[in-house]
Order: C-alpha cells, then structure tokens, then sequence
C-alpha cells in the first residue's frame, strides 16, 4: 500500500466504477483511487474527467481533515433532484494526501446506484484488505437470553471477519424460533449482503434487533445462507466450548 500507512492509504483501482444518481452516471472511471483511512469506511475518489461536474454546483460547505486538509462541497442536482453536499474535494490536500489531489468523492449512501463493472453493489466499497473465512464447527454455541437457552448448536458457522469478533452463525433448527419476533429493520453489509433482524422476546423481557441472518447473502459468502447470528451485547450469555464432539480431526 501506498501513502501514510499510519492512517491513510491510496490504492488505484482497476475496477471500472459508476456513481449513479437517478438515469444519470455522476461518475465513471477506470482510474479512481480507493482511500483507506483508519477509523473509516474506504472512499472512491474519482478523477474530475471523469466526473459530471455540469450536474454539480458548489456549496460554501467545508470541513478540515488534519491528515487530507481543507475539503470543498457540491450538491448533485439531476432535473428538479438536489442531493445537497453529495460530493466532496480536497482541492490543495496536504502533501501525504497528493494522490487524491483533483479527484471527487461521494456519499456512498446519497447515490441511487453504484457499480463496479457490470454489477451493482452495495453498502461501502470493500476494503480489499479486509477478509471473511468461513468455518463449520462442532464445538458447541449456547445462547442464553432471560434465563431461557434460545439456541444451543453442535453446528454453528464461525464467521471471522477482519478487525471484527468472532460471530457465531446458528442453523434455524437449533435456534428456539417462538422466542423470536420478526423486525422491519433491515441492514447492508458490502461483504456479506443484506440482512434481516429479529427481537427476542421471553416473558415480559424483549432486546430489540438481538438476532440477524443473511437470507439472501452475496455470491461471496454463501455459507451462512439462513443463519442466525445474536449480538452478544443483547443476550445474557454466549459461551463457546474449547473443544469439538470429534477430536479425531488433525
């Protein structure tokens, strides 16, 4: 990796990368710059050729960044839609910053659309540092909520995923489904895909959102299709055994 690897990173990307807003592609590239910054979610900074700059109109917006400098603000405006302060642009970044010098970043989450190549993503872009292993277990997952086991498995998923606890995907056979109460809440993840929640409800005891599954997920992660997985901060208890049901297995 290039740049100030103690916060920032640059890495050009050989992706072809579209922002969309509305039918309009805002940005479109084969040469973007993928900024990774400690403490954030990677950014796209495109080259200002390959921006619509005629759909943008400049803000007296700013914001400062001891380690990228003094950014610029625009709207979008596509017809009578107007995404205020949807992109931004370190016009003089500082000199560790030089490599996105004349490019535009959006708000990844103010687009309409976003593709790399031919395909449509989701969520932030990807860190291509950031990994997802997958792994069948026998050991056993116990999960405890209000006194009640609300899941016990021999057949748990472990999902490590990079700079993140270990999570704990539970087949829906062992997972005790008359504790849990559906939710509208939904959430994307740019590795994984969209997932959908569940509360936990024992008695007059409930946690909110305690319990997710990628029913659908990614092609890249097939594996937990169906799964749940609980936040430990909302149950009572997640004990993980040592040591599996068959330890024949080198």
């Amino acid at each position: 990796m290039n740049g100030t690897r103690q916060h920032l990173s640059f890495e050009p990307s050989p992706k072809r990368i579209r922002a969309i807003v509305g039918d309009e592609a805002v940005a479109d590239s084969v040469d973007a710059v993928l900024l990774l910054e400690k403490g954030h979610m990677p950014v796209y900074y495109f080259p200002r050729r390959d921006v619509r700059l005629d759909l943008m109109e400049r803000t007296d917006h700013a914001t400062h960044c001891p380690f990228k400098g003094d950014a610029s603000y625009w709207n979008v405006r596509i017809g009578t839609k107007r995404l205020e302060n949807a992109a931004w642009s370190y016009e003089s970044p500082t000199p560790e910053s030089d490599q996105i010098k004349g490019h535009v970043a959006f708000y990844w989450d103010r687009l309409d659309r976003r593709f790399e190549e031919d395909e449509e993503v989701f969520g932030h872009p990807r860190d291509p540092y950031h990994r997802i292993d997958v792994r069948p277990s026998s050991r056993e997952v116990k999960v405890v909520f209000a006194g009640q086991t609300v899941a016990r498995t021999h057949r748990a998923l472990y999902l490590f995923e990079t700079g993140l606890p270990t999570r704990y995907y539970i087949p829906p056979g062992d997972v005790r489904s008359e504790f849990l109460v559906p939710s509208q809440r939904t959430s994307i993840c740019p590795y994984k895909g969209t997932a959908s929640y569940w509360s936990l409800k024992v008695d007059d005891e409930a946690a909110e959102n305690a319990v997710w599954a990628y029913e659908n997920p990614l092609p890249e992660c097939p594996r937990i299709k169906g799964h749940f997985c609980f936040y430990p901060e909302q149950v009572e208890q997640i004990s993980v055994a040592r040591k599996g049901l068959r330890e024949d297995i080198a």
